[in-house]
């Protein structure tokens, strides 16, 4: 994947999940590189897209996570979980309540 078609995939899979997660109670403020995605209670989710690595990363109370393009699926550097499992996961924990966000079909 060149350089623009890496940055073209994640603003639209950042704004694919700023719209689904219009269904939940959740604030999302894009900046640059930046997702902040920010709970009733103030809790933040950070989505970034590290530019370099071709990767693209989640910041939450759990932990850190970088995920890298393997085949057609974000997979998790460490342990290869996928990337919307890992965001469901804290976007769960952070609302308190299940979130399903479908994974982003390019």
């Amino acid at each position: 994947m060149t350089e623009t078609e890496f940055l073209q995939h994640s603003d639209a899979m950042f704004e694919y999940i700023e719209n689904e997660l219009d269904n939940y109670d959740f604030d999302c403020v894009p900046a640059g590189n930046v997702l902040t995605i920010e709970a009733d209670d103030g809790t933040q989710i950070i989505i970034n897209r590290h530019t370099p690595n071709q990767e693209l990363w989640i910041a939450a109370k759990s932990g850190g996570y970088h995920f890298a393009l393997k085949g057609d699926k974000w997979l998790a550097t460490r342990d290869e979980r996928e990337f919307f499992d890992v965001l469901n996961e804290v976007l769960s924990a952070a609302a308190g309540k299940d979130v399903a966000i479908a994974a982003f079909q390019a």
